[in-house]
């Protein structure tokens, strides 16, 4: 009798677990990072750009002090929500030198929707530049800073936004001389539903 009441309540635990148990959940239809594994091989540089209308949600990152104290890298985009509309210009941002730490949010009130970087031999460390779009004249708000990714200079990082309603619109990061690595606060933002008349918030 206990055993085919297990059966019975079986999938209603399942269901509700996945409504309710872990927020994780709704996210898994997006949770798309590239099939081919890795955007870089160590000591190499690259460039990776969202598709058209989508933004970058999700980094991932994996150290090896072996091939140059370098990482590879991999990101997952969204589509943004039909409110914001269509992004109206894109653009990459500034280059943020290498073995320096550093702060930058997208200029314009800018969207993060790729990123490149190249390595550095003399340093053990990347430039960085975002790839940014702007959506109209649609303004941030609420904006905030993510814990530490990785949250040690040398550990796996996997950093995915679960908020829907936040957007990635740059990074702060500090990079460590000894151990050759960098850690990320990820800048994100609400956007307003309406144009503003703000150029650079």
């Amino acid at each position: 009798m206990d055993l085919a009441l297990l059966w019975v309540l079986l999938p209603l635990v399942t269901v509700a677990w996945g409504q309710y148990g872990d927020y994780e959940y709704p996210y898994q239809q997006y949770h798309e990072y590239s099939d081919d594994g890795w955007v870089n091989l160590n000591r190499q540089g690259f460039s990776y750009q969202c598709p058209q209308g989508q933004v970058v949600v999700a980094v991932r990152s994996i150290f090896n002090k072996k091939e140059g104290s370098d990482r590879q890298w991999n990101y997952a985009c969204m589509p943004t929500p039909q409110s914001l509309g269509e992004p109206t210009e894109c653009w990459w941002e500034e280059i943020n030198r290498a073995g320096m730490e550093w702060y930058q949010t997208c200029s314009n009130n800018g969207l993060v929707a790729g990123f490149q970087s190249r390595y550095f031999e003399s340093v053990l460390d990347r430039e960085w530049q975002f790839y940014c779009c702007r959506y109209s004249k649609r303004c941030p708000y609420s904006c905030w800073l993510t814990t530490e990714y990785p949250g040690h200079y040398g550990e796996e990082m996997d950093m995915i936004s679960y908020n829907y309603d936040y957007y990635m619109r740059g990074a702060a990061t500090t990079f460590s001389a000894v151990e050759r690595d960098r850690q990320w606060k990820f800048i994100m933002c609400r956007m307003t539903d309406y144009d503003c008349e703000f150029a650079n918030v």
